[in-house]
């Protein structure tokens, strides 16, 4: 105990005099309605994020009382945890398409050859699911003013309802949405200024019925996340391109989801490496309230081979945007607040809050055990 101590007084003393801050690590409920750094809710809804700078900005849903589209609002943070406002950066007012919409599940990539940023999003008329629409808005700033640039069928005939976008290291964009009444999940190569659809690249699960697409790619894999409506089990497939061949879906997390729908995966890269995160909405109208009542879960997603993926729940979980780590906050505290011992070896790879130099011997076991026998060991671990 003394000697986990004096590690702890010496990571403080080093802090202190390590010049800038940089984002401390950040403890982050789930199943809870977030807020931002004035005290409003984060509506933010089946939205996604984007890192431009030191700041990631997130993107999602802000709806009237009756459940049509307000707003999409625009939100910045630097440890993912204390959110600023910053824009209604789509609003009614912005094209009389919009006027009465719905306006889903909103997506912003950047393209580097044209500096713009492409919103993409899944439209509808505000009355029913008939459109069944993709829809398009830019900008030249992250957090500015977006224009409408119309909605439409992706090459002119398919349906397109839950949307999600993805930019490959090559600047390649591609845009995924269901069609078909939601029955195929189809994968679209876009225009080289990601405003348009290219081509239809992929439709690897036909008759599959899965929505609420993410992808993200990983060490050369890529990975698509899927989902149906209201929480269920959630579901995933791997591929070496976004044209595939891709796997069958796989089982991932629990039989609802911990209670929540995929919206994103958002990578967060540091200087020890890159961890995943789930960020899944628990809708409010599966509680019996309104969209705008939603809440958010996030979770660290683990990967226990190079194409195998595990969602596990907690309560609440670490965010270090500095080192790229996510992980279960309980086991952290445990560590490094409680003195429970550690396991063999380092909590991380590399310089971190978390890089625990630890002894031998039995009293290690009991965390160690935990570790290895949940998904908690691959989180805690990176």
């Amino acid at each position: 105990m003394r000697r986990l101590y004096a590690v702890l007084l010496t990571f403080c003393l080093a802090l202190a005099t390590a010049g800038p801050a940089q984002a401390a690590p950040q403890t982050i409920g789930n199943g809870v309605r977030f807020t931002d750094v004035t005290g409003n809710p984060v509506h933010a809804h089946g939205g996604g994020i984007i890192k431009v700078g030191a700041y990631y900005y997130w993107f999602g849903e802000h709806r009237n009382d009756d459940n049509t589209f307000r707003y999409v609002d625009a939100y910045r943070s630097a440890d993912l945890k204390y959110w600023e406002f910053r824009n209604h950066v789509l609003t009614e007012a912005g094209d009389p398409e919009l006027a009465t919409a719905n306006i889903e599940r909103p997506k912003v990539m950047y393209n580097a050859a044209t500096g713009m940023f492409v919103m993409w999003m899944h439209k509808e008329n505000g009355s029913d699911y008939s459109e069944a629409r993709a829809a398009v808005a830019v900008s030249d700033t992250v957090d500015g003013d977006y224009e409408w640039r119309g909605s439409f069928r992706p090459l002119g005939q398919h349906m397109s309802r839950d949307i999600t976008v993805f930019t490959d290291t090559d600047g390649t964009g591609y845009m995924i949405s269901a069609a078909r009444e939601n029955y195929d999940l189809h994968i679209y190569r876009l225009t080289a200024d990601h405003t348009g659809i290219a081509s239809l690249v992929a439709n690897p699960w036909p008759g599959g019925h899965r929505e609420a697409p993410a992808l993200f790619k990983r060490d050369g894999v890529y990975f698509m996340l899927t989902s149906g409506w209201n929480p269920n089990q959630q579901q995933y497939a791997t591929a070496t391109s976004p044209a595939g061949p891709w796997s069958a879906m796989r089982n991932v997390g629990d039989a609802t989801a911990y209670g929540s729908q995929t919206a994103f995966v958002l990578p967060v890269q540091g200087s020890s490496g890159t961890s995943y995160l789930y960020l899944g909405d628990r809708w409010g109208n599966s509680f019996g309230g309104r969209v705008n009542d939603s809440r958010y879960v996030w979770l660290p997603l683990t990967f226990p081979s190079s194409t195998s993926m595990s969602l596990s729940w907690s309560p609440e979980i670490t965010v270090d945007t500095e080192y790229g780590a996510t992980r279960f906050a309980a086991l952290v505290r445990d560590a490094l607040v409680l003195g429970h011992p550690v396991p063999e070896g380092r909590v991380r790879r590399g310089r971190s809050p978390w890089d625990v130099p630890t002894g031998t011997g039995a009293s290690q076991a009991p965390l160690a055990s935990a570790l290895h026998t949940s998904a908690g060991a691959e989180a805690f671990r990176g």
